[in-house]
């Protein structure tokens, strides 16, 4: 997998203007020294990289302006105190040093560890670069000089198979959005301070960041009560929290009953993992609606699926009523029929779960609802809020917000990172998954996961969060035992039973 996220990672995920603040706090209110918060942060990258490449000897660092490049000054120091042999090259000129990261570039002078200027070759052979350069404040695009930097440590890990190790944030990535600002360093490993800056975990963060540590750096942990976070990770706390222990003589009908609306013509497939997904989850009742010609076959292959052929609207008003949380959109199409069965399901005043091509006609007639939940991946996101699915990868937080406000409930972004918006706005950040779940079906069973937890619960955006890490971290589990490529959607049933099992 391309990241490693830790269940030790703190749960609150910050932009990075307030990991500046949290950073300001510890020197002004803690009175933390920030030459001493310096220190530490490079001490933790170099017993990091010491952990993971135990055997690395030469160890290269570029190092930018400001308190990155300073961080760097400080390993490359560490580094040869440890009697490793470390190069330094600098792509700001001395003279620009300022404050804490001066006193750690004056300390670095007394040693004799070379220090370069940077001239568009790091010919030094190594075993490990140390991406010092360019930290949270980068806003714009890369250019000149640390464009050619970033591009020729990419080269050097690929041709070389140097690994690279990136101090707070991978140079070139940006740190609120996780979005590449043209060229960002690979690194294989990051090691990030104080606060964890949210678009490490979401859009190309994942990719470019490589495993994911978190250090504080010792400050005192009452300067997290200062500054609000924006964000916050989904753990498996979400789900234990949901879904306790059940009473020795519960019955299905205290587990509610989900009716999954879809499956039109060739799509039967859709309809019947969403089904399968609420009856893994726990869900008491799963019904069916879809077309008549395709209930024998969802049938016989899960025969406790209620299964009813639907050729017209009216006929689904019955089994509306009998549910208490409706999904509709897998397999669903976008024809007549479809329309039908969505404007009857949009009458009910029941919980809807809304996905696929439920979400795609959406698009067309946009509507507002507070008992709804929105499962759009970065197409559909795209086109319910008329732009394109690029544009909502540049910034998926500001994504997910906007779909939550102009259509209410609560919004799902899916993708690398998913991200929940609840009805007050309130952002958090799945940090699960893995690339095998870039296959037809996942997200059905999402749909279904979701649908099933609320029916369990009558909880919405507290079951939304929960279906989301239950889907990403089962994925995790049946990648674990069956590898990433070829995973398929219905590999993830039995470890969703695991999941929703409290231990």
């Amino acid at each position: 997998m391309p990241i490693n996220i830790s269940e030790n990672l703190p749960k609150q995920l910050y932009r990075a203007e307030q990991v500046r603040a949290l950073d300001r706090a510890a020197i002004d209110t803690f009175h933390i020294p920030g030459i001493q918060l310096m220190e530490n942060a490079g001490a933790a990258v170099f017993t990091a990289l010491r952990r993971r490449w135990p055997r690395a000897q030469r160890i290269t660092v570029a190092c930018g302006a400001g308190n990155n490049g300073g961080d760097g000054f400080v390993i490359a120091r560490l580094a040869h105190e440890h009697g490793l042999a470390a190069t330094v090259y600098m792509l700001a000129d001395a003279s620009r040093q300022r404050g804490d990261a001066k006193l750690a570039f004056e300390k670095l002078l007394r040693t004799p560890v070379p220090i370069r200027q940077f001239g568009g070759t790091l010919d030094e052979p190594c075993d490990v670069i140390v991406d010092a350069l360019l930290g949270t404040g980068l806003s714009g695009e890369v250019t000149d000089q640390w464009k050619a930097a970033i591009d020729l440590m990419n080269h050097i890990k690929v041709t070389a198979a140097c690994p690279i190790v990136a101090v707070d944030i991978p140079s070139g990535l940006h740190a609120d959005t996780g979005s590449v600002l043209g060229i960002a360093v690979r690194a294989d490993l990051t090691v990030t301070f104080i606060g964890v800056k949210q678009g490490l975990l979401t859009g190309e963060g994942p990719e470019y960041c490589g495993e994911l540590l978190f250090d504080d750096l010792g400050v005192d942990a009452k300067i997290y009560d200062q500054v609000d976070s924006p964000a916050r990770r989904i753990t498996r706390d979400d789900v234990s929290g949901l879904l306790p222990r059940r009473k020795r003589c519960a019955h299905k009908g205290n587990f509610g009953h989900v009716l999954i609306i879809g499956g039109n013509k060739g799509m039967a497939g859709a309809a019947l993992m969403a089904a399968e997904a609420a009856l893994h989850c726990g869900a008491g009742l799963v019904s069916v609606a879809t077309r008549p010609e395709h209930v024998a076959a969802i049938v016989s292959a899960r025969p406790e699926i209620m299964c009813h052929g639907v050729d017209n609207a009216a006929k689904l008003k019955t089994l509306l009523s009998g549910a208490n949380c409706i999904a509709i959109g897998p397999g669903l199409g976008q024809d007549s029929w479809a329309r039908a069965l969505l404007g009857m399901a949009l009458e009910t005043a029941k919980p809807l779960v809304v996905d696929a091509d439920a979400l795609n006609l959406l698009a067309h007639e946009p509507l507002v609802r507070s008992n709804w939940v929105i499962t759009p991946h970065p197409g559909e996101a795209g086109r319910l809020l008329q732009t394109q699915a690029s544009h909502i990868q540049q910034d998926r937080f500001a994504a997910v917000r906007a779909l939550q406000t102009r259509f209410g409930g609560v919004a799902v972004l899916k993708g690398c990172g998913t991200l929940v918006c609840d009805e007050k706005g309130g952002i958090a950040l799945c940090g699960a998954g893995n690339p095998g779940m870039a296959a037809g079906g996942m997200g059905d069973v999402l749909t279904g996961l979701v649908a099933g937890c609320i029916a369990q619960t009558n909880q919405l955006s507290a079951s939304t969060h929960a279906a989301v890490y239950i889907h990403s971290a089962a994925a995790d589990l049946a990648a674990m035992d069956l590898g990433e490529r070829g995973l398929l959607a219905t590999d993830l049933f039995p470890y969703i039973r695991q999941l929703v099992n409290p231990e």
